[in-house]
């Protein structure tokens, strides 16, 4: 097993997710699931993924609200015992604190990661769109320390931009999206990178999507993205 693996459920289909948890949770350390799984089955679609064998959820729903609502969805999460949860940083120092006093209080604490730029965007979009003046990486490196002077466990962060972000957050988990094979199709994101790249600039965890869900071979899809017999 690859711990430093989590496997991408980007699927709205219950029965698809349950079916590639059970042929992926040997190999892989965790599995992320989002709204497409939860709007359509509810939270309790996280036992039904525990029961197939994923050890470990990674809830990536991105809270964003004031500080007692995300507070509140910290507290469910916790309930569902999920491993992992998202936020976004930008809702600001208070919503980052009330999220961590909540799981600090809860009996299965969940690690709360912090989302600043999303791999989906360029710099053009951010300044231009956005009204952000700052680099992506400025911008990343400003909200990831943020995130860590309020408690959070770490960050959520491209492949371009670890290793500044790895000084910022010091010993702070850092998780990677957009993870490709080499030549791979970048699909909706801008910013992607390389298993072993990314692994070796600082990042804790990989999220895969496609190079593992859409490959019947999974040793073939491990060995594409750097992963021999024995990693």
């Amino acid at each position: 097993m690859i711990r430093k693996i989590i496997c991408a459920l980007d699927t709205s289909d219950l029965d698809r997710a349950i079916a590639l948890t059970r042929r992926l949770s040997p190999h892989v350390g965790a599995f992320k699931i989002g709204h497409a799984l939860t709007l359509g089955h509810g939270l309790d679609v996280i036992e039904r993924l525990q029961d197939a064998g994923a050890a470990r959820i990674f809830l990536d729903l991105k809270f964003h609200d004031i500080p007692n609502v995300v507070a509140l969805a910290v507290r469910e999460a916790a309930r569902h015992r999920v491993w992992m949860l998202t936020m976004h940083t930008v809702g600001g120092p208070a919503m980052m604190s009330a999220a961590v006093m909540e799981a600090r209080s809860a009996p299965h604490a969940p690690l709360l990661i912090g989302v600043s730029v999303l791999t989906s965007l360029d710099q053009h979009t951010l300044t231009d769109h956005v009204g952000v003046q700052r680099t992506i990486s400025e911008q990343m490196v400003h909200l990831s320390r943020l995130a860590c002077d309020c408690g959070m466990d770490g960050v959520v962060c491209s492949a371009h931009e670890v290793k500044e972000v790895r000084d910022a957050v010091g010993r702070g988990i850092i998780v990677t999206p957009g993870i490709r094979p080499a030549g791979a199709d970048l699909h909706d994101q801008m910013r992607v990178g390389e298993a072993q790249t990314a692994l070796a600039d600082g990042s804790d965890y990989l999220v895969v999507g496609r190079a593992l869900t859409d490959n019947p071979d999974v040793s073939a899809a491990l060995a594409a993205l750097g992963f021999g017999p024995g990693a």
